[in-house]
């Protein structure tokens, strides 16, 4: 299957996934809102969900994808399957011990995690007690990860793409009838999504867990040994920690700061559950799909291929992902109003979340390039160099975050985030570009700036499109106008941005549905 096929393959599941989420937030806005519960509950959920993108998603996947594609390319599948074992018996015994440290010592770790909770005792005891109902959750989705890891190394990429549609399902199967039976403490009704969530962990571990098992590839847990495969493993995963898990890591920051005034965190969760929305999509989803690629071309020495393979998701994730971006910068608000004002979340909860989304809109792009770039180190197994980038962003996120936000406030986080997440593409690319690794072509640079010119016009249109429509968009007007309105906004949106792009030559269209059906030789 194509490169491109793939993209589509993963991204459209991404996409039913996302959707779900949608549902799912839609539904906690409802129930929760903007108050010191859901402040309890988001800054709960982060944190086993930080460790999952840093042990599991992050080191794992970045130090284990190049070496088990390698393994696979050149020695088979028997010799990949050993070292699958080897390694999965040391991220198993890891996470076990970190969980089991995690849930003794909780109360310690959260007043570090959210210092400005210690001021109000219930609220930090709450955060205290879903952290520990929710912190197994890290462990299933660690093995999640590995599993999944392994399928995507075989080219299988659909129970893995699936199973965050999964844990969506559980998720909004709980809070259904939450929305409905209002329960009356609202901690109470969070300590039911915490046991949910869970559950939807034990659901997606067990839908990958049947994938990998009809592939006959489950590695065969062991007492950990450490060999020179294990060290080099770890040598590398290491400094990925910091590197793969960049985002999440400055998402942490973010909360940290946002812990000190009310009711941030919540509206920083709700922002950033809609530009993941694109950054799954195209971001994660290249990156899923571009990291073993990359790994399997230059483990056989094709380097021709892998410059080709870079170059064509770049291209492929702006054309995606500026569009996007655009949209939630021009429109936030209507957006933030059809999709979460009701129940406990109020217009002046909009007004707020809204300018969260504008300044992480700034930085949509940049977060799916990293995802883009740092697999041109990975699969030549230097997790090295992006580290010192991760920790060089990271400074610049603290820095730019302690400065921003005695004024701003919550924008003045999410627009640190997308700074630091800039400042660390220019790095990645530049040494890239320096090693020789990746460069684009002048027909490549005219047409990424075809891109972001058809991009903006577009963002002009949705503006003058929302803006005739204000109206409709008040606060308090029926939800079924106001979704219809921002239904036909987007596609109009979307209708008038691919057909520019297809007549300014941006990206033609029929190239773009060739190279989806193209299979790969």
């Amino acid at each position: 299957m194509s490169l491109y096929r793939n993209f589509l393959s993963v991204g459209g599941l991404t996409l039913v996934s996302r959707v779900a989420g949608f549902a799912r937030d839609a539904l906690m806005a409802a129930v929760l809102g903007v108050s010191p519960v859901a402040d309890a509950f988001n800054a709960a959920f982060r944190f086993p969900n930080l460790f999952r993108r840093l042990f599991a998603e992050g080191a794992f996947n970045t130090a284990f994808v190049p070496m088990f594609s390698t393994a696979l390319e050149q020695q088979g599948h028997d010799a990949a399957k050993q070292l699958a074992s080897r390694i999965m018996s040391w991220l198993v015994a890891a996470i076990l011990v970190v969980t089991i440290l995690a849930e003794i010592f909780m109360s310690q770790i959260m007043v570090w995690f959210v210092p400005g909770f210690a001021d109000d005792p219930a609220k930090l005891e709450l955060t205290v007690f879903l952290t520990r109902v929710m912190f197994p959750y890290l462990a299933c989705m660690s093995l999640m990860s590995a599993y999944a890891a392994i399928l995507n190394s075989l080219g299988r990429y659909f129970a893995s793409a699936f199973a965050p549609v999964v844990l969506n399902i559980v998720n909004i199967a709980a809070l259904l009838p939450l929305a409905y039976i209002s329960l009356p403490d609202q901690a109470d009704t969070a300590f039911w999504i915490a046991v949910a969530t869970m559950l939807g962990g034990i659901a997606q571990l067990a839908l990958v867990y049947g994938a990998i098992r009809r592939a006959g590839f489950v590695p065969r847990l062991r007492l950990p040994r450490f060999d020179a495969e294990v060290r080099r493993f770890w040598v590398l995963a290491i400094p990925a920690i910091l590197a793969g898990g960049i985002t999440q890591i400055n998402i942490f920051v973010g909360t940290i700061i946002a812990s000190s005034a009310d009711n941030v965190i919540s509206i920083l969760s709700y922002a950033d559950r809609l530009y993941q929305l694109p950054l799954g999509i195209v971001g994660i989803a290249i990156g899923t799909v571009l990291l073993p690629e990359l790994s399997r071309h230059i483990g056989a020495g094709r380097d021709a291929e892998a410059q080709a393979s870079q170059s064509q998701s770049l291209l492929l994730a702006m054309l995606l992902s500026l569009p996007a971006a655009v949209a939630l910068a021009t429109i936030p608000e209507p957006i933030i109003r059809v999709l979460f004002e009701r129940g406990q979340f109020s217009p002046e909860d909009t007004v707020l979340t809204a300018q969260a989304l504008l300044g992480y809109a700034v930085g949509l792009p940049a977060f799916v390039l990293v995802r883009v770039l740092q697999p041109g180190f990975f699969s030549r197994q230097d997790t090295r160099t992006p580290t010192v980038f991760a920790a060089l962003s990271v400074a610049a996120n603290i820095g730019i975050s302690l400065w921003l936000f005695p004024t701003l406030q919550h924008l003045g986080i999410a627009l640190a985030t997308s700074a630091s997440a800039w400042l660390n593409v220019l790095l990645l690319a530049v040494f890239l570009a320096r090693r020789g690794h990746f460069r684009m072509r002048a027909a490549e640079w005219r047409q990424l700036a075809a891109i972001l010119l058809v991009a903006l016009v577009m963002g002009l249109v949705l503006w003058v499109l929302a803006q005739r429509g204000a109206a409709l968009f008040l606060p308090a007007r029926p939800f079924l106008p106001q979704a219809s309105a921002l239904a036909g906004i987007c596609i109009f949106g979307a209708i008038t941005y691919f057909t520019l792009a297809h007549f300014s030559g941006a990206q033609p269209l029929g190239g773009l549905v060739r190279r989806l059906r193209r299979r790969r030789a």
